[in-house]
């Protein structure tokens, strides 16, 4: 079978592309692995010429790779031996919103800060919110189970998806789940699809929960000598009920990166900065933000309360741009390395901790952001080419640290190229299932070949 001849034949010409120069992109993704170039790139833009895509692969046994933003950092979204990359960007658009019922359609490859402006007119939101939401899509971030800065309020991304419709290989079309805010009948297949990192069909189309955007929000801005502190002093906000939107930290490190890029200043002895946002009414939000600062003050150096608007922005721009801030730190041929892991919040400080005397150990600097009050947290190293053995060595024992504690390898990176043996180590006896599971999806294995399994 003439495999581009068939694409051709089922996208147009100018669908699929085959020139060394519109390949090379679709070798690399934002994580630090470069794969080969793909035999071709096709970009459907129906969900039935995703469906006809994947027939032509699954009938030549070619593998695929659904690709979104490109955004992931574990080499989810690029090839490991050629095949085709199915571009999810003619599969974007807001399909339907339903405030009065809760929720909004959209296509795979919609950017999730699209979506997010289209509902902030309506006075909605859709919760997720990673850092790439600029450039991450729809379905790459259903297919990672992407996570953001409101995860201590809202949850993961499995929390808001109510439907999907997926290609399948051999070319079927499947809807699972529906619009319905209840469901009891039969097995999830919604929850089984998202987080499977296109191991088992392509996102087309998502039903997704959306929530009313909150009236007011104010925030607080700490700062500590101790994680410990900082990581207690929001348990006590959690346990006093407070309408938290979000609970962010940054490190000594990352406070001087954000010093050089933004211009803000931490106080003297500072090692940590707390973020926290509360969301309120109009009328509470001083009462909220007031309570908060309390509690903070407690055990911090300094508290800033604000509700201005402007100061808001300011912080968040620092807080988002903190890894292209470690970006363009980086010295000549360095790679920067964001690993993601969690563990119960409790045990936040011990296995930070941790990952310092592991990566001291290594012979790496490593610079520690996250997300306290869901224990999230992304250690970062610099990486020249030549140590990369050592990297990722590391990788490892983060990933074991935070196993170690209770926790989990993955928070909201997904596992890509990058974890598949910790996967191994977290999952035990039920990586047969999932291996069972896959093969009655994909059973030539067509489907991101080489990725988490």
């Amino acid at each position: 079978m003439d495999v581009v001849a068939e694409l051709r034949r089922a996208l147009g010409a100018g669908r699929v592309l085959t020139a060394k120069e519109d390949l090379i992109p679709y070798s690399r993704d934002a994580s630090y692995f470069e794969g080969p170039l793909p035999l071709a790139v096709a970009i459907p833009g129906t969900a039935e010429e995703a469906a006809e895509v994947l027939r032509i692969a699954d009938e030549a046994g070619i593998p695929v790779v659904p690709r979104g933003g490109g955004t992931s950092v574990t080499g989810s979204s690029i090839p490991v031996e050629g095949g085709i990359v199915l571009s999810t960007r003619g599969l974007g658009g807001v399909r339907d919103v339903r405030p009065e019922d809760g929720y909004a359609i959209a296509g795979a490859g919609t950017p999730l800060g699209e979506l997010d402006e289209l509902l902030s007119r309506l006075g909605f939101m859709y919760p997720p919110d990673p850092s790439s939401s600029s450039a991450a899509t729809v379905g790459g971030s259903i297919a990672t189970n992407a996570g953001g800065l409101r995860g201590v309020s809202y949850g993961n991304t499995r929390c808001w998806v109510m439907g999907l419709r997926v290609a399948l290989p051999g070319g079927r079309l499947l809807w699972v789940g529906g619009r319905a805010l209840k469901r009891s009948a039969g097995y999830d297949l919604v929850s089984l699809f998202v987080g499977s990192e296109g191991t088992l069909g392509v996102i087309t189309e998502a039903i997704l929960r959306i929530a009313p955007r909150p009236e007011a929000v104010g925030r607080a801005v700490a700062y500590y000598g101790e994680m410990e502190a900082a990581a207690s002093a929001v348990a006590e906000l959690k346990r006093r009920g407070l309408p938290l939107l979000t609970a962010e930290f940054v490190d000594g490190p990352s406070l001087r990166a954000i010093e050089e890029s933004f211009g803000i200043r931490a106080p003297e002895g500072a090692e940590y900065m707390l973020m926290v946002d509360v969301a309120s009414t109009r009328e509470s939000l001083r009462r909220h933000l007031d309570e908060v600062g309390a509690v903070l003050s407690r055990s911090s150096l300094s508290v800033e309360l604000t509700a201005d608007p402007a100061r808001i922005d300011e912080l968040t721009r620092a807080r988002r741009g903190l890894y292209p801030a470690l970006l363009g730190r980086r010295a000549p041929g360095q790679l920067v390395i964001s690993m993601d892991v969690a563990v119960p919040p409790s045990e936040l400080a011990a296995a930070m901790e941790e990952v310092r005397s592991a990566s001291r150990s290594a012979g790496f600097e490593v610079i520690i952001a996250g997300h306290v009050g869901d224990g999230n947290f992304h250690p970062t190293i610099y990486v020249y080419p030549s140590a990369m053995d050592r990297a990722r060595d590391l990788i490892l024992e983060v990933g074991r640290i935070a196993l170690r504690h209770g926790g989990s390898v993955s928070a909201e990176h997904g596992i890509g190229l990058e974890k598949r043996e910790l996967l191994a180590e977290e999952a035990g006896a039920w990586l047969e299932a999932m291996r069972s599971i896959k093969a009655i999806f994909d059973p030539k294995g067509i489907m991101n070949r080489g990725k988490v399994l």
